[in-house]
């Protein structure tokens, strides 16, 4: 199993407080976190405050550009892999995130991992992007990520889509990794048909073991449907993570952070029908010991990359405290 953390590059007033993380933070973090023994680190991806956060608190949070982190993260750190969990694919132009993430790559050593999806929250691509309120954004992350295919591959790449349309573009360098993988995020069934038709890993959020073994079980007949061994897909999950000496010291962290807020903004999409026992019982929320239980589960239930995981903290040095606590309890468990 290979475990990677979530740097706080925009959930402050989603998951974590406003204000939150600095700049500094962001690339200290990811430095202990190759000390500690993650395989990697990554940043989520908002380019505006949502609704949600707007109402909850009164001033606006950074939200700082994963990308840009990763660069100054690449320069700190020599083994750890450079993640996105996630990349909010239509809110990025193809042609510009090619060479942004090629030229990372190159950066790197070839250290990077792009995770895409669709994203959660509508009101934010309607304000990015108020000339395509109305596109349908599976479609859209499709045609972005065929894109980016063609871009980091053929000399001189033409795309026509619905929504995507260039010609001719010639874009170097390509990805120095060949093919620099794409893990496509999301729980539902577009997310496990664009992973098995064109990615290298599926990456959903905070879902039971049982829920993992039936998205395998679709993607593996969609990848084989498509021409392709399912066994070359990796089945990655990212989960929330707050350890405590007991299951309700544990659960009452959470419950004293601003995660619950994240929860319900999601209860009419990803989180639809979970109250919060399940959402616990789903997450990486208990003692060391259960944790590593939950773990193995997931384990079993054919998870190989436990990644962007998103650590409980209404301070830095809070998250950094369950960051240490989980990599001396639970990753020698998975050496």
């Amino acid at each position: 199993m290979k475990f990677g953390i979530e740097l706080p590059t925009a959930t402050s007033g989603m998951m974590h407080p406003v204000p939150f993380a600095g700049p500094r933070d962001l690339v200290d973090l990811a430095i202990e976190a190759e000390q500690l023994g993650y395989h990697d680190a990554g940043g989520n991806d908002h380019l505006s405050t949502m609704d949600f956060v707007r109402r909850a608190w009164p001033d606006p949070p950074d939200l700082y550009e994963p990308l840009i982190v990763l660069a100054q993260v690449a320069a700190k750190t020599s083994v750890l892999r450079l993640t996105t969990g996630i990349m909010v694919l239509p809110l990025r132009d193809p042609v510009l995130l090619a060479k942004q993430v090629a030229t990372l790559d190159q950066l790197s050593g070839g250290r990077v991992t792009l995770g895409v999806a669709v994203g959660g929250y509508r009101d934010e691509f309607e304000a990015v992007t108020p000339d395509l309120r109305h596109a349908d954004r599976a479609r859209l992350t499709r045609e972005r990520i065929e894109a980016l295919r063609l871009l980091w591959t053929e000399r001189n790449a033409s795309y026509h889509g619905e929504y995507v349309h260039f010609e001719n573009v010639e874009s170097y360098p390509k990805p120095l990794q060949h093919p620099l993988p794409i893990y496509s995020g999301g729980n539902v069934d577009g997310s496990l048909r664009r992973a098995a038709e064109l990615g290298d890993g599926w990456l959903p959020a905070k879902m039971s073991p049982s829920g993992i073994a039936a998205g395998r079980a679709k993607l593996a007949e969609y990848a084989r449907a498509a021409g392709r061994d399912p066994a070359t897909i990796t089945t990655a999950l990212q989960s929330v993570v707050c350890l405590g000496p007991t299951r309700e010291a544990a659960r009452e962290t959470f419950r004293n952070s601003s995660f619950d807020l994240f929860r319900t903004s999601l209860a009419k999409t990803m989180t639809k029908g979970v109250d919060q026992d399940a959402y616990f019982a789903m997450n990486l929320i208990g003692t060391p010991d259960e944790v590593c239980e939950k773990v193995a589960a997931y384990a079993g239930a054919g998870v190989e990359h436990l990644t962007a995981l998103l650590f409980v903290g209404n301070t830095v040095e809070e998250m950094r405290a369950q960051i240490r606590l989980f990599a001396k309890e639970v990753l020698p468990a998975f050496a």
